[in-house]
C-alpha cells in the first residue's frame, strides 16, 4: 500500500492520476479497513494531514504522513468533502495542506468520503440520524409491549437500560439536523409523523435548537408517554415560546384535556377569536399576557407605553375583561392559551 501511495502522490493532474486514486480506494475498500486505517492512508498518499469527523458521534481522527495520530493544533484545511450516507450529510473529510490545494485533492477527498460511508454503513449499529418510522412507532405506540419496544430500540441502536427523551417539532429545517444539533456525539432518532417531526434522543440540549423550529419536550421516562407529552407541549409553542418543557407546563396541560367543541363555545374564547381579525391587537395582548407589564409590553412590542395602554383599554372592552386586574389578566391568559391550542 505505502509503495502504491508513494507513486500515486507524484502524479500529474489527469485522467490517469484519477483512475488510480479510485483503484487505490477500491484496494482499501476489498481490505476492509476501519476509519483510522482509512485516515492513514490517505494522509501518506496526500502527504499532509488527513482528517475524518463523524457528525452524530463527534468522533474526530487526524492522521499524519508519517502515519501516526496528528497531535499538532489542526491547521486550516485546504480542501474539504461532506460525508453522505442515504442522502443524509453524516460528516466531514479534510485535507490540511500548507499552500494551495494539490492537483489529485479533490479526486481524494472524494473518494476518501465514499470510502468513509461505506465503512460507516458496514459496521455502525445507528449509521444515520433518519429512521423507518414504523421503527419509530413502535417505540412511542401505547399498544405495543415492552418486548416489541425494546427490540426496536435495539435495531434504532440505541441501549434499552438508557431513558429516551422524546421530541416533537415543527420546523421546515431537515429532521437529521435538527437530531444531531440537540444530541451531539449521542444516539438520536429522527422520523416524520403526519406534520410532526419525532426525535428519539438520550439528552436533549434545548439550547442548541436553531431559530424557526418549535418543539415539545416529553417528560415521562417511559417513551409513549414522553411522545404523548412531547406532544402536548409542542401544542402550548408561539412565536415568542418556541420551545417548552411538559414539565414546566404544571396545571396549564389540563387545558389541552378539555374536548375542543367546549373550548370553542367558551364566551372567553369566542371573543379571543373576534380580537384575532386584528393582528396587531393579538400581538399587543399576547405581549401583555406574556410580560403583565404595560412598559415591559411596550418595549417588546417597540411602542411608546401611552399607545399600548389606550390600546389595551380597548381591548379590554371588547373582550368584556378589565386587564388591570389580576383575575382579568388571568382570564385573557387562560382564554389566548385555550384558543391557541384550537390550532384554528
Amino acid at each position: 500500500m505505502e509503495a502504491v501511495a508513494a507513486r500515486l502522490s507524484h502524479l500529474d493532474p489527469d485522467v490517469e492520476g484519477v483512475i488510480r486514486v479510485v483503484m487505490f480506494y477500491d484496494t482499501l475498500m476489498r481490505r476492509r479497513v476501519d476509519l483510522p486505517a482509512l485516515a492513514r492512508a490517505t494522509a501518506g498518499l496526500a502527504e499532509c494531514v488527513a482528517g475524518i469527523r463523524l457528525s452524530g458521534s463527534g468522533r474526530t481522527i487526524r492522521m499524519a504522513p508519517d502515519g501516526r495520530e496528528a497531535t499538532a493544533p489542526p491547521a486550516p484545511a485546504s480542501t474539504t468533502t461532506a460525508i453522505t450516507l442515504d442522502e443524509e450529510e453524516i460528516g466531514t473529510v479534510w485535507l490540511e495542506r500548507e499552500g494551495a490545494p494539490g492537483a489529485l485533492d479533490e479526486a481524494v477527498l472524494d473518494r476518501l468520503a465514499i470510502a468513509v460511508a461505506t465503512v460507516v454503513e458496514r459496521y455502525g449499529p445507528a449509521r444515520t440520524t433518519m429512521a423507518d418510522p414504523a421503527l419509530v412507532e413502535l417505540v412511542i405506540s401505547s399498544t405495543s409491549d415492552e418486548a416489541a419496544r425494546n427490540r426496536a430500540l435495539r435495531l434504532l441502536g440505541f441501549a434499552t437500560e438508557l431513558p429516551i427523551k422524546v421530541v416533537a417539532v415543527r420546523s421546515r429545517i431537515p429532521l437529521e439536523k435538527i437530531g444531531t444539533l440537540i444530541c451531539p456525539g449521542r444516539p438520536v432518532k429522527a422520523a416524520p409523523l403526519g406534520e410532526v417531526g419525532i426525535i428519539l434522543a438520550t439528552a436533549v440540549d434545548p439550547a442548541r435548537l436553531p431559530d424557526g423550529v418549535r418543539a415539545g419536550i416529553g417528560a415521562a421516562e417511559c417513551p409513549h408517554r414522553s411522545w404523548q407529552d412531547a406532544g402536548t407541549a409542542l401544542r402550548f409553542t408561539t412565536a415568542r415560546q418556541p420551545v417548552i418543557h411538559y414539565a414546566d407546563l404544571g396545571a396549564l396541560a389540563l387545558l389541552a384535556r378539555i374536548p375542543a367543541e367546549d373550548t370553542r363555545a367558551n364566551a372567553d374564547v369566542v371573543a379571543i377569536t373576534r380580537l384575532a381579525a386584528e393582528p396587531e391587537d393579538l400581538r399587543t395582548l399576547d405581549a401583555y399576557c406574556a410580560t403583565g407589564s404595560v412598559r415591559q409590553a411596550a418595549d417588546s412590542l417597540h411602542l411608546h407605553h401611552s399607545s399600548v395602554a389606550r390600546r389595551l383599554a380597548q381591548i379590554g372592552k371588547g373582550l368584556a375583561i378589565d386587564l388591570n386586574e389580576p383575575g382579568g389578566l388571568t382570564r385573557a391568559r387562560i382564554a389566548l392559551t385555550a384558543w391557541r391550542l384550537l390550532g384554528e
